[in-house]
C-alpha cells in the first residue's frame, strides 16, 4: 500500500509553461521544478488548476507528473508530489489518479466536479470512488466559485473517515465551513487552504498549510508563513502575509487564474513566456501596468517603467 505522506506546509500549485507554438515547454518546466525544490518548498501540485489541466493532453498532464515526480527527487530531498487528476468524469478521474500512482505521485488532487452539479450524495459517492480505486491517497478540493458545487462541512467530514482521505484543499471562502472542519475532521487529516490570502486565517483556525499560487514567485516566503505560525509564532507569519498579501490578491486580479501569474513570473525572470492556452489569453495592457507597479513596490522586479511589456 501506498504510504500516507504528511501535508502540513506550503505545496506549489505549478504553472505549465508553454513554447512559443504552444507545445508544453519541459525544459522550463524542469527549470520551475527544480527552483522550487531548492527554494525548500514542502510540497508540489502539478497540473491543477492553475497549471491549465482543462486544456491539457492526458500525455501532457501525465508528462507534466512524471517531471515533477523525477526532479523532486533528484537531489534527494523528496517532496510530496500531489498529482491533478480530478475531473467532472468519476471513471476518468480513477484512470487518471492509477497513472499518476504509476508515476509515482504521492497524492491525487481531487477538484469537486463541474457542470454536472451533483448534489451532497452524489459528490461523496464520487470522492469515495476514486478513493477506493485511484491508488492514491486523495486530497478533496472544494473551489464552488469555479466547479458550481460546494463540499459541504457535513459531507467532507464523513469522506475524512476513509483511510485514502488524507486533506481537503478549501477554497470555498466559508469561514464558517471552514472553522467546522478545522475543528472537528481527525487529526490526521489536513486543512489546506485553497486560497493564498486566506492562508493565515485557516492557519489561526488549526489549518495545516496551503496550496499555493503565489509560492510559484515566492516559494520560500510561503513556506516561513507556515512554518511560523505551526511554531506559534503568529507575529511572524502576520508579518510575512501582510508583506505579500499585495502581490497574494494580484494573482487573481485582472483576469481568472492564472493568467496575472505568469505576468508577473514573466516579469520576474521566473517564465520566458507567459503564453497559456485558449481560451485564456495573456494579461492585458492595463492590468499589466498594475501588475507592474505591484511587484515594483514589491520589490520583485526593477523600478523601470516597462518591466512587465508583454
Amino acid at each position: 500500500m501506498i504510504p500516507t505522506p504528511r501535508l502540513r506546509g506550503a505545496f506549489t500549485a505549478l504553472v505549465t509553461p508553454f513554447t512559443a507554438d504552444g507545445a508544453l515547454d519541459e525544459a522550463a518546466y524542469r527549470r520551475l521544478v527544480m527552483g522550487q525544490v531548492l527554494s525548500g518548498i514542502d510540497g508540489l501540485v502539478p497540473v491543477g488548476t492553475t497549471g491549465e489541466s482543462p486544456t491539457l493532453s492526458q500525455e501532457e498532464r501525465d508528462r507534466c507528473i512524471e517531471i515533477a515526480v523525477a526532479v523532486a527527487a533528484e537531489r534527494g530531498s523528496r517532496v510530496p508530489v500531489i498529482a491533478g487528476t480530478g475531473s467532472n468524469d468519476t471513471r476518468a478521474s480513477i484512470e487518471a489518479t492509477r497513472r499518476a500512482a504509476a508515476l509515482g505521485a504521492d497524492a491525487a488532487l481531487i477538484v469537486t466536479p463541474y457542470y454536472n452539479k451533483p448534489d451532497q450524495r452524489m459528490l461523496e459517492a464520487h470522492f469515495r470512488a476514486i478513493a477506493d480505486e485511484g491508488g492514491l491517497p486523495i486530497v478533496v478540493y472544494n473551489v464552488p466559485g469555479r466547479t458550481g458545487a460546494n463540499v459541504e462541512a457535513d459531507t467532507f467530514l464523513r469522506l475524512a473517515e476513509h483511510p485514502r482521505v488524507i486533506a481537503v484543499k478549501e477554497a470555498s471562502a466559508n469561514i464558517e465551513q471552514i472553522a467546522v472542519i478545522c475543528r472537528d475532521r481527525p487529526r490526521d487529516v489536513a486543512v489546506l487552504s485553497g486560497d493564498d490570502a486566506a492562508t493565515l486565517a485557516i492557519l489561526a483556525m488549526g489549518g495545516d498549510g496551503v496550496i499555493s499560487v503565489a509560492s510559484n514567485q515566492i516559494p520560500g516566503e510561503m513556506s516561513a508563513l507556515c512554518l511560523a505560525a505551526h511554531a506559534g509564532d503568529f507575529e511572524t507569519a502576520r508579518r510575512i502575509h501582510d508583506r505579500w498579501l499585495p502581490l497574494l490578491r494580484a494573482n487573481f486580479q485582472g483576469a481568472p487564474n492564472p493568467v496575472p501569474a505568469k505576468a508577473a513570473m514573466l516579469a520576474m525572470g521566473l517564465l520566458e513566456r507567459d503564453d497559456l492556452r485558449a481560451p485564456l489569453l495573456p494579461l492585458a495592457d492595463g492590468p499589466r501596468e498594475r501588475l507592474a507597479g505591484i511587484l515594483r513596490g514589491l520589490g520583485l522586479v526593477a523600478a523601470v517603467a516597462d518591466e512587465v511589456a508583454a
